[in-house]
């Protein structure tokens, strides 16, 4: 098979534009949790949301349009000939809003072949696109898409978009969930009360090891594993014995050729809510049976981003490898026994070659992917 790198990453979130804006943000501990100014919050159970600053929505547009064109500038040029994989939960939701609430049609843009398509020409890419919703697991489940046709010679090269931006209709329906936290969540904290939403753009180039080197590109990390498997078990809760996040583990682990201790740390899906937390934390410690690594989730800085989630876990990974060392998980004073030694509001330093990302999510969703340092 093709071993498969990240070559360029382009992130957008409410610690800012690129890469290294997201990075110094987490390692300095911010958290951009706030109320809320995008809607009226007073009929919910919460106002806090983490909102990216200066997106306005064009006229007749989405706010989706201006993150498409900061993330391509961060982008840079990408092979006409590469396919591309969007990730979004719900795509251009704030047009499906608009358009209700002035008794309009509904534009067709409220339909993923247009948003996808819209990416495509953007990037001038001549692949038309597929849009994956895979709840919040999609991101990862689209890079693990790509680097399966990239391991295995079906594409040189492949562009994951992965985005997706706050909205009254999501934030209503985690609400009336009683899934959002009335304060700044606290992933893997045992006075923990949910999450909150946030919001997140990230474009992801993959390429063979191969193409990579044509092309005189520097890699940023290799994936090496990957993984995704259904519980079964719930609508929206995960089962409690953490089967399906161990199933995508191992496979990861078992395509990256390499067992469980040899990684170095764990960037978890950390979402703050009751049941997810302690499933993750109960699956990691069957998985790791003779002692967990450093774990840490960013979600207590940055928010829940939904489709986007997994995508800048990634990125938060190939710089963890990279500077050998985690952020600390803001929000978590009091770590759940489970993880207490191994989540820290402090960040760590970390020693291997080795990074798991996971991500869960509604339907019994869980996947995996296994990141590899570059040498030096």
């Amino acid at each position: 098979m093709n071993a498969v790198v990240i070559n360029k990453i382009a992130c957008v979130t409410a610690l800012g534009d690129g890469v290294q804006s997201l990075w110094q943000g987490l390692v300095d501990g911010r958290s951009v949790i706030a109320p809320l100014r995008h809607f009226c919050t007073e009929n919910y159970v919460s106002s806090l949301a983490a909102g990216i600053n200066n997106l306005a929505a064009p006229s007749g547009g989405s706010r989706l349009d201006p993150l498409l064109e900061r993330l391509a500038s961060q982008l840079g040029e990408v092979p006409a000939d590469t396919p591309l994989l969007v990730a979004s939960t719900k795509g251009e939701i704030d047009r499906f809003e608009t358009a209700r609430r002035a008794g309009e049609p509904l534009p067709q843009s409220v339909l993923f072949e247009s948003l996808v398509q819209k990416i495509a020409r953007r990037f001038g890419l001549r692949d038309p696109g597929m849009n994956i919703n895979a709840a919040c697991a999609s991101s990862t489940i689209a890079i693990a898409r790509g680097a399966a046709l990239i391991a295995r010679g079906q594409a040189e090269s492949v562009l994951v978009y992965a985005a997706d931006i706050l909205s009254e209709f999501v934030f209503s329906g985690f609400s009336a969930l009683q899934a959002l936290s009335p304060v700044a969540c606290k992933p893997f904290d045992r006075n923990r009360q949910g999450l909150n939403l946030g919001e997140a753009g990230v474009a992801i180039l993959l390429m063979s090891e191969d193409c990579a080197q044509q092309q005189k590109l520097a890699s940023l990390a290799r994936i090496a594993g990957w993984g995704a498997a259904n519980d079964a078990h719930h609508v929206t809760a995960p089962a409690r014995d953490g089967c399906g996040l161990i199933l995508a583990c191992q496979a990861a682990l078992d395509k990256a050729e390499i067992v469980s201790a040899q990684i170095a740390a764990i960037n978890a899906h950390g979402t703050g809510t009751l049941y997810n937390d302690a499933m993750e934390l109960t699956a990691f410690n069957q998985l790791f049976a003779e002692g967990l690594p450093p774990l840490h989730g960013i979600k207590g800085s940055l928010g829940h981003c939904l489709g986007a989630a997994g995508a800048l876990e990634v990125a938060v990974a190939a710089c963890a490898l990279r500077e050998q060392q985690i952020p600390g998980t803001v929000g978590c004073d009091q770590p759940e026994e489970a993880g207490q030694g191994q989540v820290s509001l402090a960040a760590q330093q970390i020693s291997g070659d080795y990074l798991l990302c996971t991500n869960s999510g509604f339907g019994g969703i869980n996947a995996a992917l296994v990141l590899q340092r570059e040498a030096l």
